[in-house]
């Protein structure tokens, strides 16, 4: 008995796309003597959709198409939550809400496993660990089917990889459809006992993460039909990657390169990104912002604001923080806007997590752009695909050494001098894997100063022994960081978020993939008391 296993990219919001392709694979079905086609959940709808009354009517006329062209085989394809079962022109099974189905199919008892499941580091061996349990539980073969392709909910853009697997009554995996490719795959089910264990993919987390990010930019640019983009080159390792992985996507004729100096960039970051670009290849600008920073200032500093009810004025003082915002947005929001308008195309947003995360950016300036890319990925996971790009996939150092060893700093003032190894006010190599415990494991700094007092924190958040002890000398030095960030995490960061461009998700907990509310700070009581007893 034949099976076709349909792994299909899905267009969501776009029925008629789908259905004509489902049509269409069930057609080929047909040619190969196929008994039963299998496509995955949410075929005709997608996953991600708006579900007004007349978009659900059009899916289930083409769910009615889809049952009449089942004569002569039989169809197992979904619509929005739904799973339908047809043959020989007519509806055999209707399973609502329910993604799992186990019966018999021409005499042979099987369990079929529908997905519609976006991309997420390691989920891979979840599944199958997953699905081997759904076999221990029905005690037959299971056939698990995913879609392909790039869906979104305006501010989270996910990646859908498939992964579309056969398994033996053992729950052994014997066929695998490959990654992020839309095929029809035709599987003998009366050989699936005798097929060999074949392994599950073992990859570099770096090499999963860039195959997500390449396939899931390269589609989600195709749909909003942008191909050429302007990015801003600081010199550090954001921009850097940001630009290698647009190059290997659109091309260096489509990537415009613009490195924007005030005062307080180095000649050293200057040259770095002037080497990047000869590395990769792309167009080049250089756009020096000083003297229209200067002239906003002014511009500002001598304009009178008056109090209409009795004529008085006041004169505007620019702090020093307002003029690092400035150059920002200077950069952004005139510069690479423009730019990116000129050339008929995006300029892109270069944050990274850990940024996100406490709101280190500015709005309308850094956290401006048509996509992040890399606003999913951790400080640390930057630079591993930094390295994963120079060596796998340019096989040649196109990120210059320099930008990689060189420490990071946005350069917008004397106290971020990267010359005299002065740079953002984080430590990576420790903050990255706290912050990560405030996000992807939503633990509180209740949890954060319990595990600090018993001296085992950083086993419990991943970071490397000897870190704390490191970075703070007292715990009221560990307790005023640990503040410090959580405030910013849960207060202004989460507007800059609102506000932020969509993101490419690579975790489960991506920004814009949970809700988040302006509720202010919160500490609870325990965290106070137990506070005040270490202080």
């Amino acid at each position: 008995m034949k099976i076709g296993l349909a792994q299909i990219e899905i267009a969501a919001g776009h029925p008629e796309i789908n259905a004509a392709k489902i049509l269409n694979y069930v057609a080929q079905a047909k040619q190969e003597n196929c008994t039963a086609i299998i496509f995955p959940a949410a075929a005709i709808s997608g996953r991600l959709f708006m579900a007004q009354a007349a978009y659900l009517r059009e899916c289930e006329n083409f769910c009615k198409e889809i049952v009449a062209a089942s004569e002569g085989i039989t169809i197992i394809f979904g619509n929005i939550n739904d799973i339908f079962i047809a043959n020989d022109g007519k509806l055999a099974h209707h399973v609502r809400d329910k993604f799992i189905f186990t019966g018999d199919l021409d005499e042979m008892h099987l369990c079929f496993a529908f997905d519609s499941a976006p991309f997420v580091i390691g989920n891979n061996l979840e599944r199958d660990k997953t699905n081997a349990a759904r076999v221990a539980e029905v005690k037959c073969p299971l056939i698990y089917v995913n879609g392909v392709g790039v869906q979104n909910l305006g501010k989270t853009i996910y990646t859908f990889d498939g992964g579309s697997t056969v398994y033996n009554s053992a729950g052994k995996a014997v066929v695998r459809v490959e990654s992020y490719t839309e095929k029809l795959r035709i599987v003998d089910f009366d050989e699936v006992e005798n097929l060999p264990e074949i392994q599950t993919e073992t990859a570099s987390e770096a090499a999963e993460i860039y195959r997500a990010l390449n396939y899931g930019v390269d589609k989600f640019l195709k749909q909003i039909g942008i191909n050429k983009v302007v990015i801003g080159v600081s010199g550090g390792i954001d921009s850097a990657v940001a630009a290698a992985l647009y190059t290997k996507i659109l091309g260096a004729e489509n990537v415009l390169l613009v490195n924007m100096p005030s005062v307080f960039n180095s000649a050293t970051t200057r040259n770095l990104s002037e080497q990047l670009a000869k590395n990769l290849g792309c167009k080049y600008a250089v756009v020096p912002i000083q003297k229209s920073v200067d002239s906003t200032i002014r511009q500002l500093e001598f304009t009178p604001i008056t109090f209409l009810a009795d004529n008085s004025t006041e004169e505007i003082k620019i702090s020093g923080f307002v003029r690092e915002n400035i150059q920002a947005r200077d950069r952004s929001s005139r510069i690479l806007a423009a730019l990116a308008a000129t050339i008929g195309g995006g300029f892109t947003c270069n944050a990274n997590k850990a940024e996100a995360t406490i709101g280190y950016c500015t709005l309308y300036g850094d956290n401006a752009g048509f996509l992040a890319a890399t606003a999913d990925l951790w400080k640390f996971q930057v630079y591993e695909l930094a390295r994963y790009l120079n060596e796998k996939i340019y096989e040649r150092e196109v990120i210059p050494q320099g930008i990689i060893d060189i420490v990071p700093s946005a350069e917008l003032s004397d106290a971020q001098n990267v010359d005299e190894g002065k740079g953002d006010p984080l430590h990576y190599d420790y903050h990255d894997y706290l912050f990560r415990a405030f996000v992807e494991k939503t633990i509180a700094p209740e949890d954060i100063l319990n595990w600090y007092a018993k001296g085992n924190l950083e086993e419990q958040i991943g970071c490397a022994e000897g870190l704390v002890k490191k970075y703070f000398q007292t715990a009221q030095d560990f307790i005023a960081d640990l503040e410090r960030w959580w405030k910013q995490f849960t207060g202004i960061a989460v507007a800059k978020r609102i506000q932020s461009p969509p993101i490419m998700a690579i975790t489960s907990r991506a920004f814009g993939s949970f809700h988040e509310s302006q509720n202010g700070v919160h500490f609870t009581k325990k965290y106070l008391d137990f506070k005040a007893s270490l202080i």
